[in-house]
């Protein structure tokens, strides 16, 4: 082999080993809220100053996950879902990538959401009727 094969070898594996360590240190939190949040679609996005609040449904079920805007360090956050005629359920405490997933069966019923990062929070109305 020439000594511009092996030069284009290693460019290229340079360029791979720069674009795997730059995804690494740029979506760690992204990452790990992806790897244990709901099943199902993803159906609203409700952003709030410190973080948000993503909502997923499938089926009869709604479940719910509060991601910070700065991951990585722990916090205070919760998360809360709670279908039309049944009591809430909540995620509270301190965390450093997401609160929930939160999971209510909510048939055809409204819902109702709320989610807080550190001093931001966000609460809705009924929703998804």
């Amino acid at each position: 082999m020439n000594s511009g094969g092996v030069r284009r070898r290693l460019a290229l594996g340079l360029a791979v080993l720069t674009g795997s360590v730059t995804l690494a240190l740029a979506l760690p939190g992204a990452a790990q809220a992806a790897a244990s949040t709901c099943s199902g679609r993803e159906v609203r996005t409700l952003p709030f100053s410190t973080g948000s609040l993503h909502l997923y449904r499938q089926g009869g079920y709604v479940c719910a996950v509060t991601t910070p805007d700065r991951p990585g360090r722990k916090q205070s956050m919760s998360v809360t879902v709670q279908a039309r005629g049944n009591r809430p359920v909540t995620d509270r405490g301190r965390y450093a990538y997401h609160a929930g997933p939160v999971t209510v069966h909510a048939g055809h019923r409204c819902v109702r959401v709320s989610g807080s990062v550190g001093g931001g929070s966000y609460t809705s109305g009924w929703i998804l009727c």
